[in-house]
């Protein structure tokens, strides 16, 4: 999937975003066209691809699904969604969906019928359903639900009529919004077999069409390979990316990178791309979760030189901060227009640097100088190496190792630099030197 392996993705929420009530109240109000507002300042960022969550109607939040054949009425209509696609492709922007595929909402109509209609109900067995029991919204019958939220049912995905259901839906949205991918939601719960059945069906409906997962822990091979997804979310550099500046460790994402992608035979993800990122929907803002915020840009400098697939969260390039404490609202906010700054210019050229760059989209990853406070890595491939420099430390830092020629051109800057006597690493700063072999 070579476009997605050279991808810069930008995430946005589209009930957030666009201002959303919390609530489907049922109201048709034609929000999702202000995302149109947005694709000048979306190429400017460097990205070339736009990740949607849910756009589906929905109870809530978008991941308690009610139809996934339209969009929620919160949003607009699906001729609405479809304008918007239609602009991004038209602006050289590819689009991936939210495929929530593991559990629905309460709302669902199949789950509705089996409330009104119980066991007489022929989308019974569509859920895992117990009527000798009841849960606490006192249906008459209990019902698994995902991670013990009974507000998302879970999907019996055994059933060949309910993976049937959203195969046809993902070949409306191919058909109806020209989509060119998938983020499976909680992928970590959705089987091998079904896996396999998506990878099939993927690779039947459109050429290049990619599957990532949402996984957390555990070996990301078990939901990433030829018969599963694509790519998955690499949670575990996540942590490392701002818990290695707070605690000024940097051996913290030194290591986990080296133990993912490393030269070892041993190491784990060689020659994949995961999908890299500082912070999303879920989780809090960098921007409030770093102490020091003069560690965005080196923060930022690591995620787009590492080995993977880089994303922006709506916001988050210009330094927007936002706490999980202060609960999902303050992570998915409302904006009426996007805003640039240095931050985002510096995003800029990160992404324009790895574009233009074969070593870091796809070059191997080897450890040169690590401390706590600095870090230069390689990224290697077929007539091409580029080191990335990172400084942590709010003093200048001489790095000293052989480099293996004399000079450089950083790709950041366009300024060329030399070996000779030590590397100077201002503070808090970020080089990818391109090497002259």
């Amino acid at each position: 999937m070579k476009w997605f392996n050279e991808a810069v993705i930008y995430q946005i929420y589209p009930l957030g975003l666009c201002g959303a009530p919390e609530y489907n109240d049922g109201v048709q109000e034609h929000r999702i066209l202000r995302v149109l507002d947005w694709i000048d300042h979306i190429k400017e960022t460097g990205a070339d691809t736009v990740l949607f969550n849910p756009v589906f109607d929905s109870d809530k939040h978008g991941y308690d699904t009610r139809d996934y054949r339209h969009i929620d009425c919160r949003l607009g209509t699906d001729e609405d969604f479809r304008q918007v696609c239609a602009a991004l492709h038209a602006a050289g922007l590819r689009v991936m969906l939210d495929g929530v595929f593991n559990h629905v909402g309460r709302g669902f109509w199949a789950f509705k019928d089996v409330q009104e209609k119980k066991w007489d109900s022929p989308y019974k067995d569509w859920f895992r359903i117990d009527f000798g029991g009841n849960t606490g919204y006192n249906d008459g019958f209990w019902y698994e639900a995902w991670e013990g939220h009974y507000e998302l049912v879970k999907l019996n995905l055994d059933n060949p009529a309910v993976v049937q259901h959203q195969f046809d839906a993902i070949r409306a949205w191919v058909e109806q919004f020209d989509i060119d991918g998938l983020r499976l939601d909680v992928a970590y719960c959705l089987s091998p077999d079904y896996l396999r059945q998506l990878r099939d069906f993927a690779n039947r409906i459109k050429p290049d069409f990619v599957l990532m997962g949402e996984t957390l822990h555990g070996d990301y091979n078990r939901w990433m390979n030829d018969n599963a997804c694509h790519s998955v979310t690499n949670y575990e550099c996540y942590k490392g990316l701002w818990s290695s500046f707070n605690s000024m460790n940097l051996f913290e994402i030194g290591h986990s990178l080296a133990r993912q992608f490393g030269p070892e035979n041993w190491t784990l993800y060689k020659g994949k791309h995961l999908l890299s990122f500082l912070d999303n929907h879920d989780v809090e803002r960098i921007a409030s979760i770093l102490t020091n915020r003069d560690h965005l840009r080196p923060a930022y400098g690591i995620l787009f030189g590492m080995p993977g697939v880089p994303a922006v969260y709506y916001g988050s390039e210009w330094g927007m901060e936002g706490k999980k404490s202060q609960g999902d609202a303050a992570l998915r906010p409302a904006v009426e227009r996007p805003e640039s700054n240095e931050l985002t210019a510096f995003i800029a050229r990160l992404a324009a640097a790895r574009r233009g760059s074969k070593a870091l989209c796809y070059g191997s990853y080897r450890n040169v100088v690590l401390t706590n406070r600095q870090m230069i890595f390689e990224r290697a491939c077929d007539g091409e190496r580029v080191l990335v420099a990172v400084n942590a430390d709010g003093a200048a830092y001489t790095a000293h190792f052989d480099a293996g020629c004399g000079m450089a051109v950083d790709l950041v800057t366009g300024e060329n630099h030399d070996f000779g006597g030590g590397s100077e690493l201002p503070p808090y700063s970020v080089q990818y030197w391109k090497m002259e072999r």
